[in-house]
């Protein structure tokens, strides 16, 4: 087997090299015919970040389509991933007809299967048209930044999260609405956030793609816990994705701020349902996110 390459970092200081991370971090290396692997996170420790292993295997799967593209993913998380270890991609081609592709992703580590992914493509063609309105929200210059607020807030920040929480990243998220995860209140189960690259990523609309799904894992799962107080990084709570879903309406730009509006319509049986809308600036549904999640309180141990 070849060596794993060595992205860059992208914890790195410069905003340019924080990108270049990520865009090494979402190229994913061909092994063979139809079989992939998708690089660690330098640095990254604990589970890995479930965003990362839809957006590689979103990339897997546009590897092997030429002239279409991907309007619909759908996934499931079966096992979560470990970080420090490669990710292996295996596509199946399940249908290439003259205007529809069909795509199965099985994402594996260590022997395991740890996600399953079905991706529909379609050649560009012109259609009816309407869409939902953008909400009429603070627009991102005149919030300031979740990387800001922290900093800010730094010793306030338990030890063990702080390296964590204020490590630079590759994404910008400038939220519209005020919260502390650290210390939650309850509140309705709806938040909304501009996100976009912290430098600019060219002009591949495939990349962008994959770092929408990159993006669209953040802040969604959260909103189920709004009304319950729940935080993510309390650990009497376990908190987990179970599915993920995204339908890419618009082209769009991730370099370019995009509004994700997201909202919880139901929580029963330890799971919480969530809907995402990402909006370009100019307005246009580019993109709807939906997730299902587990949120379950631990038992005390007897």
């Amino acid at each position: 087997m070849t060596e794993i390459p060595s992205p860059q970092d992208p914890s790195s200081p410069s905003a340019p090299a924080r990108v270049e991370g990520l865009i090494d971090l979402l190229t994913v290396e061909t092994l063979d015919t139809d079989l992939y692997r998708g690089i660690p996170l330098p640095g990254g420790k604990g589970r890995v970040y479930g965003g990362q292993v839809v957006a590689q295997a979103l990339q897997a799967a546009q590897m092997t389509v030429e002239g279409r593209r991907c309007h619909s993913l759908h996934c499931y998380f079966m096992r979560p991933g470990e970080e420090g270890r490669p990710i292996i991609f295996r596509v199946a081609r399940d249908h290439d007809g003259r205007t529809f592709a069909t795509r199965r992703v099985i994402a594996s580590q260590n022997g395991e299967p740890i996600l399953n992914m079905l991706l529909s493509f379609q050649v560009p063609e012109d259609g009816f048209e309407h869409q939902d309105t953008m909400p009429d929200v603070t627009p991102p210059e005149e919030l300031v930044s979740e990387a800001e607020l922290w900093r800010a807030n730094a010793e306030l920040i338990p030890a063990p999260l702080r390296e964590h929480l204020l490590r630079p990243r590759p994404l910008e998220f400038r939220h519209v609405y005020t919260r502390n995860p650290l210390a939650p209140f309850a509140t309705e189960p709806r938040h909304a956030s501009w996100f976009r690259t912290v430098a600019p990523i060219g002009d591949d609309e495939s990349l962008h793609r994959a770092v929408l799904a990159y993006a669209s894992d953040m802040t969604l799962l959260s909103t189920c816990g709004l009304p319950h107080a729940i935080s993510y990084f309390d650990k009497q709570f376990q908190i987990a994705s179970l599915d993920h879903a995204i339908w890419f309406h618009e082209p769009f730009r991730a370099d370019d701020w995009l509004l994700y509006v997201t909202d919880s319509p139901s929580a029963s049986g330890a799971r919480g349902f969530n809907r995402g809308q990402i909006f370009s600036r100019d307005g246009k549904l580019v993109a709807s996110v939906t997730q299902e999640g587990l949120i379950r309180q631990r038992k005390p141990k007897a």
